[in-house]
């Protein structure tokens, strides 16, 4: 029996052990966390409106009616192509087939500073840590001095994508409905959210009309966005833009770009960039026989596509469904299927009733965009449970108009 080990649960991960269940494989399914995490709504977490394990799912529960996948919790420090095994915090694991779906990680671009003191976005517990620091903030902004005070209730969220939009959007939702009950003491018409995007509109990679009808709907919401502006230094206290202009802040929120999560061990010749592992049309590492990289973290240049595929969650679930293909073609010595990539459209919700939907046939925004933004994101939940539970929540802030889990959730310093 071929043993197939998979580095990485995410999208990708997940999708290829889910279709190799029950098949003749042995599958090792390693991840550092023991547990699947539905990135898209990390930002819903992060300001206070879904509690994290309503978007993130036990990996042991997902397989444990099927005995030839093997979940091993652990972190790989160091890929060996010429013996086919890897290196793991807990040892050395031999395979037949490897396939790298380690995902995509915040990319500072350099800027050391930033990093330093940015808030960023990209995992369950950077989403908890993002809520702790908003809601201490707001504690602290209580007894502050005035210029204090400022830095305390100012956010910055840097960069225009999906990402940037719907987080910029849910806070000021928050300031508009919720903090002014329960921060009665402060004066949240001082409190500016400020949206950055470094190119000329939000919304750069969907139609006109959506990145049109995105800024319209955050300025409504009272979001100040700034096209056309870099941010150049950042020191925790205040951010400095392109253009010389300064804001004082000490919620500095992330969300400009990403890098692949490199193990070490592969030859340089084969990393693009953005840190992305260049592959063939059949997710193949290039020049590397069974080893392959799937989703964000690889690089595959096509006629439609040639700086790369889209680092998006059908992407990786594409590349899964033809990947798991192409390891049976393998099997049976059938020829191999070419990864080709149809795009779906995109979307990205800003707000209460306010979405823009962007589909191959149609493009539409409002009420029924934020419906069926919604009705997406719940079928691609894993579990009952967690869709009923995100369901219920989103029903209750929608008539409420009021979020749940505004709860600063810290480790003891013992």
């Amino acid at each position: 029996m071929k043993k197939i080990v998979i580095i990485g649960a995410g999208f990708a991960g997940l999708r290829l052990a889910r279709k190799l269940k029950n098949k003749n494989f042995e599958v090792w399914l390693i991840d550092k966390n023991n547990y699947h995490q539905f990135q898209p709504l990390f930002y819903q977490v992060a300001t206070s409106g879904l509690e994290p394990s309503s978007i993130a799912f036990p990996l042991r529960k997902v397989f444990q009616h099927y005995k030839n996948i093997h979940i091993r919790y652990a972190e790989v420090y160091e890929i060996y192509p010429a013996k086919k095994s890897i290196l793991t915090s807990i040892g050395e694991i031999n395979y037949d087939y490897l396939v790298i779906a380690t995902g995509a990680d915040t990319n500072f671009f350099g800027n050391q500073l930033v990093e330093k003191n940015a808030l960023p976005m990209k995992s369950l517990s950077e989403a908890l840590n993002l809520r702790n620091r908003i809601l201490q903030n707001l504690e602290n902004a209580l007894v502050a001095d005035k210029d204090t005070k400022a830095a305390l209730l100012n956010i910055v969220i840097v960069g225009g994508g999906p990402t940037g939009v719907e987080v910029s959007g849910a806070l000021a939702e928050m300031k508009i409905h919720v903090l002014p009950k329960d921060y009665p003491e402060l004066d949240f018409n001082k409190m500016n959210i400020y949206l950055v995007e470094a190119g000329s509109k939000t919304l750069a990679s969907m139609s006109t009309e959506a990145s049109a009808k995105s800024e319209s709907y955050l300025n409504k919401l009272g979001v100040n966005v700034l096209t056309s502006t870099q941010v150049t230094s950042y020191d925790g206290n205040e951010v400095v833009f392109s253009n010389g202009d300064k804001i004082k802040t000490k919620n500095l929120i992330w969300a400009a770009g990403v890098k692949g999560n490199l193990i070490k061990g592969l030859p340089e010749n084969v990393i693009a960039k953005g840190n992305r592992i260049k592959v063939n049309r059949f997710n193949e590492v290039e020049g590397i026989k069974d080893v392959f990289a799937l989703g964000d973290i690889a690089f595959m240049v096509t006629d439609k596509y040639p700086n790369g595929h889209p680092q998006v969650a059908t992407v990786a679930n594409n590349q899964a469904d033809i990947l798991f293909k192409n390891i049976l073609n393998l099997q049976n010595q059938k020829t191999l299927i070419q990864f080709e990539y149809k795009d779906r459209g995109g979307m990205a919700t800003v707000g209460r009733n306010l979405a823009v939907v962007d589909l191959p046939f149609l493009k539409f925004q409002g009420f029924f965009a934020w419906l069926f933004w919604m009705f997406l994101h719940l079928m691609l939940i894993l579990g009952v449970k967690n869709k009923l539970l995100i369901f219920i929540n989103w029903m209750w802030s929608y008539f409420t108009f009021d979020q749940s889990f505004r709860l600063i959730i810290k480790s003891d310093k013992k």
